[in-house]
């Protein structure tokens, strides 16, 4: 169990370089050859529509071929996304970059399901502190992600061509990781049992439904701002290894947490940490409103990156409360596509927002859509709070 959680954890660490890599000098290298400049985001939105269309069929088909072999296609297609990317970026098309990253999202789309991977293998016990601990991966991502990108920046012409040949050489190490993966087939299960619910139940349920709201909140405004962030400091004349560095920053507090968020859910439930995540993602919102210095841009990116942390692990252990073995692939795939849905949607509107309103107003935005996650999560506790009063009695 430990074994198959830690080979998940080092593929999650190569994933999330690649997609931190993409994240941090994806809006730069489209802003080279972009016509104008709200669509220099184009090829970071381009990676999330290609998470956003592959999550569905990619859940779909592990269900019928395995965890294993659906890892190792998802990490070949992020290399030959990589490549694509560079021969994209030196022909001058913006096109051809955003094909590149759109087959990233691809591999992203299949490696969203490590975490769900790592609770399948871990028992009741152990399966919360396994998700986390997967996601712990990416603090790997945080300093390889912005170093590469910025390693590879001035390696070829023009400039980030050898970022996306770094990051093909990632997904290649990620796939050859994964062949070492051994994951025991689910227990079968016979009669109504082995079909599972259609899955409107499954979704229709509050406590699918809040899980879901939590965690595309976290995921939602994490991108949002991370998307923003790298231009935004550039206009303020920050370059960029000052830019990496706040993006490396951030990363860290997305997964430095999980060393300990399993616990804390442990300790004091879920619903509570994933308040704590959108207090955090407040206090974000708070910061960017004290200038355009280094030091405004590090602490809310601090705060965003464990915000989401909290949310988005914590949305996770929910969710996974919520569904039978046979029911996995229908709830799985549907949560991490809308997850996804909503990460494209605000990728696509980081550039036109920035451009429109400026790095401050863009996140004063973010105000009434945490407020309304936050009721959510409030309303699920006080229910839940009721159901045990009234068994009590």
């Amino acid at each position: 169990m430990h074994w198959q959680v830690l080979i998940l954890a080092s593929a999650q660490a190569l994933f999330q370089t690649a997609s931190v890599l993409v994240m941090t000098i994806g809006g730069l290298a489209g802003a080279q050859i972009a016509s104008r400049p709200e669509l220099a985001t184009v090829p970071i939105a381009a990676m999330f529509l290609g998470t956003a269309v592959t999550t569905f069929p990619a859940s779909m088909w592990m269900v019928r071929v395995g965890r294993r072999k659906g890892f190792v296609v998802g990490a070949v297609l992020g290399v030959a996304g990589g490549l694509i990317a560079a021969v994209g970026l030196s022909f001058g098309s913006l096109g051809g970059l955003s094909f590149g990253t759109f087959l990233v999202g691809s591999y992203q789309a299949f490696a969203q399901f490590y975490r769900f991977a790592a609770g399948e293998v871990a028992d009741d016990t152990f399966r919360a502190r396994a998700i986390s601990l997967v996601l712990a991966g990416g603090i790997i991502a945080a300093l390889a992600g912005p170093m590469l990108g910025r390693l590879g920046g001035p390696l070829f012409e023009p400039q980030y061509v050898g970022s996306f040949l770094l990051l093909a050489l990632v997904s290649m190490m990620g796939a050859g990781v994964l062949l070492g993966l051994r994951i025991p087939p689910p227990k079968a299960n016979v009669g109504e049992a082995a079909q599972g619910r259609a899955w409107s139940a499954i979704v229709l349920q509050p406590v699918y439904l809040v899980a879901l709201f939590g965690a595309a909140t976290g995921y939602g405004i994490m991108i949002l701002a991370m998307t923003a962030t790298p231009i935004a400091m550039v206009h303020h004349h920050h370059d960029l290894s000052v830019a990496a560095t706040g993006i490396q920053l951030h990363v860290l507090g997305m997964f430095l947490p999980s060393f300990f968020t399993g616990s804390l859910i442990a300790r004091f439930g879920v619903l509570r940490v994933m308040l704590s995540g959108v207090a955090l993602l407040t206090g974000h919102v708070v910061m960017t409103l004290t200038g355009n210095g280094f030091g405004s841009y590090a602490s809310a990116l601090v705060l965003l990156g464990v915000g989401w942390n909290f949310l988005y692990v914590g949305g996770t252990t929910l969710l996974t409360t919520t569904y039978t073995s046979a029911e996995k692939g229908r709830a799985q795939a549907i949560n991490d596509m809308t997850i996804f849905v909503v990460g494209l949607a605000c990728s696509f509107s980081a550039g036109p927002l920035l451009q429109a309103f400026g790095w401050q107003m863009l996140n004063v935005l973010l105000l009434p859509w945490l407020a309304l996650a936050a009721l959510c999560l409030i309303w699920l506790g006080w229910c839940q709070h009721l159901i045990a009063s009234a068994f009590a009695d």
